[in-house]
């Protein structure tokens, strides 16, 4: 069983210098620096003051406000206000801006390489009574409450606010608790004949 401690990983400035981000997990790729040289990377990223998004051309995001009350963003011109727990799906290489109208936010992103693969975010209401399970190319994000991650032996481990399990079909992580996980979920893409 594999736990992605948050209060270990390292902030990293974004390449435009206008915020910080935390990477849960990516896979490296034939990328170039401009897009980041991963096929799909997962992180959270804090927003602190409104101005624009580092792109990433030939990349899919998938934004979702963990913590905060709205974020509004502009994509290619067009206003969305962001709720918490709504994801929301938009291409990377937009000119996209950001506006924080209720202040500071706190933010998940899933950026997958377009074409190769596609990312999901959902956001579920946890239980104590009934396990979760995250499988095999899936991430587990407690993003509120408490809970515990417990693997085939029912050896079980508690879980921080932002802390990620790793999915596994073979020894399959069971989560419990009380609260909300976003289960992020990067499938590749089948190529068409």
């Amino acid at each position: 069983m594999e736990i992605i401690r948050f209060a270990n990983l390292q902030p990293e400035k974004w390449r435009n210098g206008g915020g910080v981000t935390r990477q849960l997990a990516s896979q490296p790729g034939a990328g170039t620096s401009q897009d980041g040289g991963w096929d799909w990377r997962v992180s959270i990223a804090d927003v602190t003051k409104a101005g624009d998004f580092s792109p990433f051309p030939g990349m899919e995001r998938v934004l979702t406000v963990v913590e905060g009350e709205l974020l509004l963003l502009t994509v290619d011109g067009a206003e969305r206000p962001l709720e918490k727990y709504r994801p929301f799906r938009f291409p990377g290489g937009a000119a996209t801006r950001a506006a924080l109208p209720t202040g500071d936010i706190r933010n998940l992103n899933v950026i997958t390489r377009a074409g190769s693969f596609k990312g999901y975010t959902s956001i579920i209401e946890l239980s104590k009574k009934r396990a979760k399970p995250i499988f095999e190319g899936s991430l587990g994000i407690l993003l509120q409450g408490q809970a515990t991650v417990a693997d085939a032996l029912n050896e079980a481990e508690p879980l921080a606010r932002y802390d990620a399990v790793v999915g596994s079909d073979t020894d399959t992580p069971d989560v419990l608790g009380r609260g909300f996980l976003a289960v992020v979920s990067i499938d590749p893409v089948e190529e068409s004949e």
